[in-house]
């Protein structure tokens, strides 16, 4: 009888703490949002705004390492939301345009590294496009690999958190720069998961609540 109790309270606590493993979505829409993405045809995806930070700084951290790979990591979340949506293509109203031609234009017209000095509807009319998509990414290392296992394996799967994402995307009209949707999660970093992995499931929920859905 203690053996079946002890089990189920480990397994309630695993399936506690999995569904903790996802933070609440916000989603702001503004009133304009339906009407005016009835006409946009196609729209390009900004380089990601990424940060890397730490809870604690590792021994071997160096800035100039960490500047590399905030870089790498906002290359990535663009490419991986840039790849998503075009799996994915037939489900909206929208063309994306190739990311290759987004940066070539914003390298070509040396502001690739001003987008922040731009306003959206000058960045839209530079890329020829409807919208423009801006997402930042903050990734926070927030635990050991090693001590996150060990918690894992004593109070259950879900538990070991070794980091966090938080993902905040927009889409700004590019005929007056007006934001019409923004959306915000924040997830987390199992240390049975991967960054690769995490950014995936990010993907999948950016995916389910795009406005272009057909």
């Amino acid at each position: 009888m203690k053996q079946k109790i002890l089990l189920f309270i480990c397994l309630f606590t695993s399936v506690f703490a999995f569904s903790q493993f996802d933070s609440a979505k916000q989603v702001f829409e503004s009133q304009n949002l339906k009407e005016e993405i009835t006409t946009h045809k196609i729209v390009a995806i900004l380089p990601f705004k990424a940060t890397i930070s730490f809870k604690r700084l590792p021994k071997n951290y160096n800035e100039a390492t960490n500047k590399e790979d905030e870089k790498n990591l906002g290359a990535n979340m663009q490419s991986g939301l840039y790849t998503y949506l075009l799996r994915k293509s037939s489900d909206y109203s929208v063309t994306v345009q190739d990311i290759d031609r987004t940066n070539a234009l914003l390298k070509k017209n040396d502001i690739i590294e001003k987008l922040d000095e731009l306003t959206s509807d000058e960045l839209a009319k530079i890329l020829g496009v409807d919208a423009v998509i801006k997402c930042s990414y903050a990734y926070e290392k927030t635990g050991s690999e090693g001590g996150a296992i060990v918690k894992s394996l004593l109070i259950g799967f879900g538990t070991g958190k070794v980091a966090t994402g938080e993902l905040t995307m927009q889409i700004n009209n590019g005929k007056d720069g007006e934001l019409l949707w923004r959306f915000y999660k924040q997830m987390n970093e199992d240390v049975m998961s991967s960054p690769s992995a995490m950014m995936e499931r990010m993907m999948r929920k950016v995916g389910r609540n795009f406005p272009y859905q057909i």
